[in-house]
């Protein structure tokens, strides 16, 4: 296996001066983009193992959003324009004689997706269409899920450890999802974080959809939104001893009536498009000062699309190197597949480290470590088709 450890002499994240870290939430339309892909090839995946007992070439990832119109306003709006949603891809359709409606598996999956946003109604705020077709004869006839041959020559990027902030940036839209949402029905699913640190100073911006049929008032607005910024700072106070502000609705602008209200919680109602793999990486975050590849996980096949399989494995490589080698500060992991070759075996697995004492005595852990995340990538298949893995 070429495995090839470098020593990047480059200064840690978190002793950088500057660091921007961005999450999109779920109700982001890149996310949504990203959640209809990949709920679609988990529903091929299951359709294919239920008739054939094993998974069948496919690649659902492009997915398209165009953005709807709406006209929201204090006490409840309405959807004046549904959004279009396209659903393209590549799918194995016939197989032994066998038909199977792989664009009818698409919609019903896409569908039953769309229900997580309590606040859409699929039936009527949203055109679905579906455009998967065959794939072609020779990525096809490549395919084989016993042989394990990357189906494309591309790259997967993953580092370790978090910084405080990129941490605080995940945690800060986790507790908005989970725990404000529960309790403030006024919050809609389309939240961003993005998160500036200079030097010791921390300024956090929340981008929040709030769903107008909850809000009578633009007092009642105001009066959530102070709310929330407090209950906001305090939470990502608890990740830091840095100086730390935080702004909501930036966008806001209350003498000219101009406010963050949605009909649905989303702003793909109203303009804002969506695609697949513009969003967050497989770790969940957007991050300006890392390495990143431009292939998105969500919709890809879980069998031998190394766009998916390796950002996920190199991710984990970097966390279990940080973790285990006393000499590594960070650990940046660049893997290269090269197609019709295995998948546990690529043309180079690039292990950058930044380790100002040296890694020689956390080389051979380090190697141990890739080589068994390689041999086992095929593992990888269970955790995602039961969902146990980030995607986006």
């Amino acid at each position: 296996m070429n495995i090839q450890l470098e020593n990047l002499c480059s200064i840690p994240l978190e002793k950088q001066k500057v660091e921007i870290v961005e999450r999109k939430g779920i109700g982001h339309p890149d996310s949504i983009a990203d959640g209809l892909a990949e709920s679609v090839s988990q529903a091929l995946c299951k359709e294919y193992l239920n008739k054939f007992g094993y998974i069948l070439h496919h690649n659902t990832d492009e997915v398209q959003i165009v953005g709807g119109q709406s006209a929201p306003q204090f006490g409840g709006g309405v959807i004046l324009q549904p959004v279009y949603i396209l659903l393209v891809g590549r799918a194995t359709s016939v197989m032994n004689g066998t038909r199977l409606p792989v664009r009818s598996i698409a919609i019903k999956a896409a569908r039953n997706y769309l229900t997580t946003f309590p606040n859409l109604d699929p039936d009527i705020d949203v055109m679905l269409d579906c455009k998967i077709q065959q794939g072609s004869q020779d990525l096809r006839g490549l395919y084989d899920s016993k042989k394990g041959l990357a189906n494309d020559t591309s790259i997967g990027v993953g580092y370790a450890p978090l910084t405080e902030t990129e941490k605080i940036t995940l945690e800060l839209e986790k507790y908005i999802s989970t725990d404000l949402r529960k309790k403030h029905h006024e919050i809609g699913e389309d939240v961003k974080v993005m998160s500036f640190r200079s030097e010791d100073s921390i300024t956090i911006t929340v981008a929040m959809a709030m769903v107008d049929r909850y809000i009578p008032n633009p007092d009642h607005y105001i009066s959530i939104k102070e709310e929330l910024v407090d209950r906001l700072t305090d939470h990502a106070q608890t990740f830091t001893n840095r100086d730390l502000s935080l702004m909501l609705n930036t966008g806001d602008d209350y003498d000219s009536n101009i406010y963050y209200l949605t009909v649905t919680g989303l702003s793909m109602e109203n303009g804002d498009d969506g695609s697949v793999g513009r969003g967050n990486r497989v770790n969940g975050l957007i991050t300006a000062n890392r390495p990143a590849s431009m292939e998105a996980a969500a919709g890809k096949n879980p069998v031998t699309h190394v766009g998916k399989l390796y950002n996920l494995a190199s991710t984990r490589i970097a966390q279990d190197i940080a973790d285990h080698c006393d000499s590594i500060e960070e650990a940046y992991i660049r893997i290269l597949s090269q197609i019709g070759k295995s998948i546990t075996d690529p043309q180079v697995v690039s292990v950058g480290l930044v380790s100002p004492k040296g890694f020689e005595k956390d080389e051979q852990k380090i190697r141990d470590i890739v080589q068994q995340h390689l041999l086992e990538i095929s593992t990888l298949k269970e955790e995602i088709m039961a969902g146990k893995l980030r995607m986006f």
